[in-house]
């Protein structure tokens, strides 16, 4: 049974009572059949884990790995120790993907040799119980052979949001295994782990279909959360991606203005993150830490390359451009406003950015 197995499905489980049977019967309805499913048990306080295991009593390619709580790093690394599979895929406990995805990323890393395959996939943003906008998530198909025309490629990825995340993309286990990558234990670690896959990766298949449907639509959304330490959390990130290039040697005028642009992006997000209802600090405290944020010299070096793809993108860094502490945080007030009370605008203006 073991060398049968082509794909081991890793998914951490915590607190998706309401969500994960969708995440599982997704898995189950592949057309590719030949897989071990790893479910690992954060230590879930609520019946999460006990719907697993109802799956598992039914279906022996489910195996159900309990353990106290650590985060969902640690829960995919301890699956990982334990996985068989020729390739590793990563799903998310609240998500759900098309029952071709296994098959199809499975068919083009086989036709390729390829060490990761990446795939276009869905948000779906609910704006109420029932109803949702998707937001599609996609480059055009491509195999890159080498290392270099990854790296001079890499960009575009990036720019699509399709380098971040670990569950639209298919994993060679030997890659992964022999290099000892695992998830480190911070948060928001799926970025630093697919760097650390991306920054001597050799072969890499990119397909345009889209198969995997990311949710917003938790309240308690780590995502939506406030985040005091969000900023340095960003300042961090973008350091491994400037660090990246670096080490890679690609310095061209695209990839050049996507690290800006990324870079900017994210810092709209840290002052709207400080006008986010759960911010405890004072108006005058908001003030100092953007005018501190307005003062680094990458703010004005992001701004100057980055190139808007949209107009009110373009407004909104008006202010940053100009050093205008009150400005900055008047929009991002507006931001969280908008955020808060109509998530369908919402999503619909930062899909448009």
């Amino acid at each position: 049974m073991e060398n049968k197995i082509k794909i081991s499905v890793i998914m951490p489980v915590y607190r998706v009572e309401e969500y994960v049977a969708r995440a599982i019967e997704s898995i189950q309805a592949q057309s590719l059949k030949e897989l071990e499913f790893l479910i690992v048990d954060d230590g879930s306080p609520d019946n999460s884990g006990a719907i697993c295991d109802r799956y598992a009593e039914t279906d022996d390619r489910i195996h159900v790995i309990h353990k106290e709580n650590g985060g969902a790093p640690s829960a995919r690394n301890a699956a990982m120790e334990l996985a068989r599979g020729e390739y590793f895929y990563f799903m998310d406990s609240d998500d759900w993907a098309e029952p071709q995805m296994l098959e199809e990323l499975y068919r083009l890393a086989k036709r390729d040799r390829a060490q990761l395959v990446v795939a276009g996939f869905y948000i779906d943003t609910y704006y109420d119980e029932d109803r949702f906008r998707t937001d599609d998530f996609f480059v055009e198909d491509a195999v890159y052979p080498d290392r270099e025309s990854f790296r001079r490629n890499a960009y575009a990825l990036f720019d699509k949001n399709l380098l971040y995340t670990p569950w639209n993309k298919l994993y060679e286990a030997e890659y992964i295994q022999k290099n000892r990558l695992r998830f480190p234990e911070t948060l928001w670690d799926d970025f630093p782990f697919n760097l650390s896959v991306v920054e001597n990766i050799e072969r890499v298949t990119v397909t345009s279909s889209q198969y995997y449907h990311f949710i917003r639509k938790r309240a308690e959304s780590e995502t939506a959360a406030y985040r005091p330490d969000m900023y340095g959390k960003r300042e961090e990130e973008h350091g491994w991606m400037v660090d990246l290039y670096g080490r890679w040697g690609v310095h061209d005028a695209r990839s050049r203005e996507m690290i800006a642009r990324r870079y900017i992006e994210r810092f709209l997000g840290c002052v709207e993150n400080l006008t986010n209802p759960k911010c405890d600090l004072t108006y005058r405290q908001k003030r100092r830490e953007v005018r501190k944020m307005l003062g680094k010299q990458r703010v004005a070096q992001s701004v100057r390359l980055a190139k808007p793809r949209s107009f009110y993108m373009k407004v909104l860094l008006l202010p940053v451009r100009w050093k205008n502490v009150t400005l900055t945080l008047l929009e991002a007030a507006v931001i969280t406003l908008v955020k808060t009370h109509s998530t369908k605008l919402f999503a619909r203006l930062k899909a448009g950015r």
